[in-house]
C-alpha cells in the first residue's frame, strides 16, 4: 500500500508572527520556518502504518519555494521514503494546492492520502475536502484515530458534539487532528539517511495547473491587546460586573 502525505512549510509554531508595517501581510524575513504541525502528525501516522506493515511506501509532497526541500527532508528523516517538491515562488491558494495534489495522486496512484486538516498560517481547512471531491474519493476529516484493514479505513473523528466513528473504502482522503498521535523527533542517523533519499523536482506547469488567484487579501492586522484584569472585593461585585459590564449572565 502506498500513502501520499502532503506537507507545508510555515512559520514555526513557537515563533510569534509579525505583521508588516503597511498591513500587507506577515513578515517572513529572517523567520524560522518548519513543517506545519498538522502535516507532522500526518507524516507520523503514515510512518506508524508502515511500521505495522500496513504501508509499504510513503511519498511526501510539498508545494512552495526551493527551501521547502528542508521540510521534505524532515519528513524523510521521520521515515518517509521519497519526496516530491513542486517548486514555485507564487502564492498558492487551497484550490490550486488541491489541483496539484490531484495531479500527483493520479500519477502516483496512492491507496490513501493523509494530510493535516489545516495549515497554521492561513487556517483554511479546505485542501483535504477539495482533494477528495476532485478525486471522487471518500473522505474522513479531523481524524483522532485511524485503523486500516480489509481495504477500509476506520476513522474516529472529532466533531462538535464529541466523537464519531466512520468507515470509508480505500482509496480515501484522511485529514489529521491534533490528538491522532505525538510526532517523533528524527534521530541523527535518520537525518543523515534522509540526505540520500530522492526528491523529485517539479513545477506546476509539469502538471498543467495554473496558479490562479481567486482570493483578495484586504489587510492583515495583529489581534487587539488583551486588557488587564481587575480584582473584585466580593462575589457580589463579581456577579455585578459579569451581569452589567460583561453581559455574560
Amino acid at each position: 500500500m502506498k500513502v501520499l502525505v502532503p506537507v507545508k512549510r510555515v512559520i514555526d509554531y513557537n515563533i510569534k508572527a509579525r505583521v508588516k508595517p503597511d498591513g500587507s501581510g506577515v513578515d517572513l524575513a529572517n523567520v524560522k520556518m518548519s513543517m506545519n504541525p498538522f502535516g507532522e502528525i500526518a507524516v507520523e501516522e503514515a510512518v506508524r502504518l508502515k511500521e505495522k506493515g500496513v504501508v509499504s511506501e510513503i511519498v511526501v509532497v510539498s508545494i512552495g519555494p526551493l527551501q521547502a526541500q528542508e521540510t521534505i527532508r524532515t519528513a524523510l528523516a521521520m521515515g518517509a521514503d521519497r519526496g516530491i517538491l513542486i517548486q514555485t515562488e507564487e502564492t498558492v491558494e487551497p484550490l490550486s494546492v488541491a489541483k496539484l495534489l490531484r495531479a500527483v495522486a493520479l500519477e502516483e496512484r496512492p491507496d490513501i492520502a493523509i494530510l493535516g486538516k489545516q495549515a497554521i498560517d492561513d487556517d483554511a481547512n479546505q485542501t483535504g475536502q477539495m482533494l477528495a471531491a476532485m478525486l471522487d474519493w471518500p473522505q474522513a476529516t479531523f481524524a483522532s484515530k485511524l485503523d486500516i484493514a480489509d481495504g477500509k479505513a476506520e476513522v474516529m473523528r472529532e466533531i462538535d458534539g464529541g466523537l464519531q466513528t466512520i468507515s470509508v473504502e480505500l482509496p480515501a482522503v484522511i485529514t489529521t487532528d491534533l490528538r491522532l498521535n505525538e510526532p517523533r523527533y528524527a534521530s541523527l542517523p535518520n537525518i543523515m539517511k534522509a540526505k540520500r533519499k530522492p526528491i523529485d523536482m517539479k513545477t506546476p506547469d509539469d502538471y498543467g495547473v495554473a496558479l490562479d488567484i481567486r482570493l483578495e487579501q484586504i489587510t492583515v492586522a495583529e489581534p487587539p491587546k488583551r486588557e488587564a484584569g481587575v480584582i473584585v472585593d466580593s462575589v457580589a461585585a463579581l456577579v455585578d460586573k459579569l451581569k452589567n459590564e460583561a453581559g455574560v449572565i
